[in-house]
């Protein structure tokens, strides 16, 4: 068993977890995943000591199982799981991603599949793409894939190794390009998609949502961007006070990197009420475990530079009948700022309308969980290759 305490069950944990199963043959679980894994049949191998079953099981749907089990939110699997209703839910996704830790001995077996004719561009490396190679070469087709980054992983890469070990996204990419049908070009940015569309059969979409959301704000180029500190945390290493505006993932990321590397005081300024936070219970908690501030109903209106810093005016917000509008007379002027983080959201590039170019994960649906991503890169390539063997 692996011997990382943090993000993974160690023995007794997981062999207490997989012992609450309920077996439950209905398997509510499964349904509540979008790409369908399924956490019944899996724990019951590992019950019966056939992990390679377990590896099987999980991994027959979601190419990144194990990544998906660190970071998967707690609205899917765990919202479902019948044992919630007699104490607590199982913690399918430490399950899940201490079996693939511990257990997973090979690579995707693609020695039975037939190569078609057939060629296929993905462009984007993170969950998306990454899911939608992976239906292709299951499939017998060849993939490029285009990655403007220098690693694999999208998005994933602004979660900070506490949480995520790049590692990780490594250990569930060899799982399935061991293969001459999948290639992986970095560093490799495409500028005309519609040009690739001419050299290819299909072209997938999955280029996240790579441009930051404004703010609006007089001073708003004081602040930095959430895209811009999370992929170089180690350049804005501060003793000094941080504010993160947003109430999200991303902003819980930010203020929780900027409280280990040091910062004095984190303070988060949230536009909407504490209960409408887009966080997981447990994200919650380790914010208040870490002394986060967090100020709901509130909204920013300028940044400054001044003498001992910057300085952040805000506002604050009445909810009511569920819309948020700013109360009259409530600025309040807060100075003394080391940084100011925006991370309230990021928009995607505008999509070109084509047959053979088909959008999958952020850049489609807008900003969502890893296993959602996942789901979408499956449909995606499940999609085009339909197209595909209909015009054959």
């Amino acid at each position: 068993m692996s011997d990382n305490k943090k993000l993974y069950l160690n023995k007794i944990q997981f062999k207490a977890e997989l012992d609450r199963c309920l077996n439950c043959k209905t398997q509510p679980c499964m349904h509540a995943c979008p790409v369908n894994c399924n956490p019944q049949e899996f724990i019951n191998h590992a019950k019966t000591g056939n992990f390679d079953a377990a590896v099987k099981t999980i991994t027959r749907t979601n190419p990144m199982g194990q990544t998906c089990g660190l970071i998967c939110p707690d609205k899917f699997c765990m919202q479902a799981c019948t044992r919630s209703r007699v104490d607590f839910a199982i913690n399918i996704p430490r399950v899940q991603a201490t079996i693939l830790e511990n257990f997973r001995t090979a690579d995707e077996d693609y020695s039975q599949i037939e190569p078609k004719a057939k060629s296929i561009a993905v462009i984007g490396a993170g969950p998306a793409g990454i899911a939608a190679a992976s239906v292709l070469a299951k499939g017998g087709y060849k993939t490029d894939i285009f990655e403007a980054d220098g690693q694999i992983g999208g998005a994933l890469n602004l979660i900070p190794d506490t949480r995520l070990p790049h590692e990780v996204i490594e250990k569930d990419w060899k799982f399935i390009s061991d293969t001459p049908l999948i290639s992986l070009h970095l560093n490799t940015r495409i500028k005309d998609i519609r040009e690739l569309a001419v050299k290819y059969d299909g072209v997938i979409v999955a280029t996240g949502e790579p441009n930051t959301a404004r703010l609006n704000i007089e001073g708003e180029e004081l602040c930095l961007s959430h895209m811009e500190y999370l992929h170089h945390p180690e350049k804005y290493i501060t003793n000094g006070r941080v504010a993160v505006i947003g109430g999200g993932n991303v902003a819980a990321d930010c203020a929780m990197t900027a409280a280990r590397n040091g910062a004095v005081q984190v303070e988060m300024f949230v536009r909407r009420r504490l209960s409408d936070m887009k966080i997981s219970k447990s994200e919650y908690l380790e914010l208040l475990y870490n002394q986060i501030n967090i100020s709901p109903l509130s909204s920013p209106e300028k940044a400054e530079q001044c003498e001992d810093g910057l300085l952040l005016q805000i506002h604050r917000n009445r909810y009511e009948d569920g819309k948020v509008t700013p109360l009259s007379d409530s600025s309040v002027r807060l100075p003394g700022f080391a940084l100011i983080i925006k991370a309230v959201g990021s928009y995607a590039d505008d999509k070109i309308e084509d047959e053979k170019i088909i959008y999958a994960g952020d850049c489609k649906t807008g900003g969502s969980t890893i296993v959602e991503a996942l789901a979408s890169g499956r449909t995606a390539a499940f999609v085009l290759i339909e197209k595909m063997e209909k015009t054959a």
